[in-house]
């Protein structure tokens, strides 16, 4: 599973002028599923998301995870980021998980955070959707279950 977090002082994501969720000061998270992924993966890259070190200490140093801070979590599903880009002009998602098995982990990964912190808030998967954020920073990166992080 792929998380694309950006530091955020405020996010919100709506479909149809329909306001589905907002935090103030926290992470936004774009999700994507791909192929071969599963619940303990889904687990791991949470645990990933909440713990993961991106806001400030007292010195300044990103030194504090979310759960430290006790800030807000907006999960948004987004099966581009499956995309394969490494060659031509148009993505291919053949990497991709199914739809239904997708939505099946987004499901579990937003339950599960809902379970283990507060304030969580969502997108719909399947929708198309207008995500607002105001990127704290900025501060953005890419986290993958399994362990490797890129910075975006």
């Amino acid at each position: 599973m792929i998380a694309l977090i950006q530091r955020v002082s405020s996010a919100s994501v709506r479909v149809e002028q329909e306001l589905l969720g907002a935090i103030d000061s926290g992470l936004l998270a774009l999700i994507g599923v791909v192929q071969g992924d599963d619940a303990s993966q889904a687990d791991a890259l949470l645990r990933r998301v909440l713990d993961f070190r991106v806001f400030a200490d007292a010195a300044g140093r990103m030194n504090r995870s979310l759960r430290d801070v006790r800030g807000g979590l907006l999960l948004v599903p987004q099966f581009t980021l499956a995309a394969e880009t490494e060659r031509g002009n148009r993505p291919g998602f053949s990497r991709a998980a199914a739809p239904g098995v997708a939505a099946a982990l987004y499901g579990h990964l937003l339950a599960e955070a809902q379970r283990q912190h507060a304030p969580v808030a969502s997108g719909r998967f399947g929708a198309s959707m207008q995500v607002s954020l105001v990127n704290d920073g900025p501060v953005t990166f890419w986290l993958q279950s399994g362990g490797s992080v890129k910075q975006a």
